[in-house]
């Protein structure tokens, strides 16, 4: 029997279903070829492409325009500079629990003097003694460290019972965890969790208008290494900065 006409029949409506899917399909996939033309345009990391592009939509102004607002564009194009000024800063804890020393670098003595750029490295001084980590970036992390890191949660997953096929992407999305809990520059900002460490650093570059850069930092805490009753660091560091 034919369809009246203008009636939409199964097939044309699951077409039409299929239409619309895949044009959402489109909007979200990104393709490398587009991160590395965003990439080429703005000097930005690749991750931030991907994730300004995904953003858009795959719209390259678009993209563009995310990177300037938060900054990246501007710190990549900065980030080549040499940073040989800049300030040592202290951050004791807890009457002398946890003791930090942190460097970090600017292109100018000015800028080092200014106290916005104080301010920035006191905060990261502070972060790093609540949230502790080992590394200032994921390439800093030796390579034996994250072959063993991968062998234990390949284990870990197998022993979850996760089928053979997906436990490499399983490792890989918490590695990403690991790189997260462990790098500075990937950890959330402990006074402002919506933001990494590093989204907080593209901003300061951005504003300050001179390259930036965490050199190095040294975290000790008392009786480190001891067997000791553990404490939320991150909560009393927060409860300081409120008072």
């Amino acid at each position: 029997m034919r369809a009246r006409p203008g009636a939409p029949t199964g097939r044309r409506a699951g077409g039409m279903n299929d239409t619309i899917f895949g044009r959402y399909q489109n909007q979200m996939a990104v393709s490398a070829a587009e991160v590395k033309e965003l990439r080429e345009k703005t000097g930005a990391g690749m991750l931030d492409c991907k994730k300004a592009l995904e953003e858009a939509n795959g719209d390259m102004a678009r993209a563009m325009e995310i990177l300037r607002e938060k900054g990246l564009a501007a710190a990549a194009k900065k980030a080549g500079r040499i940073t040989t000024e800049g300030l040592v800063e202290s951050y004791i804890h807890g009457g002398g629990r946890i003791g930090v020393l942190v460097e970090v670098n600017c292109e100018t003595d000015f800028v080092a003097k200014t106290d916005q750029f104080r301010e920035f490295v006191r905060d990261i001084a502070m972060h790093i003694a609540a949230s502790n980590p080992k590394y200032i970036r994921r390439e800093d992390v030796p390579q034996e460290e994250l072959d063993k890191e991968r062998e234990i949660l390949r284990a870990q997953a197998l022993n979850e019972g996760k089928p053979e096929k997906v436990v490499d992407k399983i490792v890989e999305g918490r590695i990403a965890k690991y790189y997260e809990e462990n790098c500075l520059l990937e950890q959330p900002f402990v006074k402002d969790p919506d933001k990494t460490v590093q989204e907080l650093l593209n901003e300061k570059i951005s504003t300050i208008g001179e390259n930036i850069a965490i050199r190095r930092f040294a975290r000790f805490e008392l009786g480190e290494g001891l067997e000791k009753k553990q404490d939320n660091f991150v909560e009393e560091v927060m409860a300081q900065v409120k008072k």
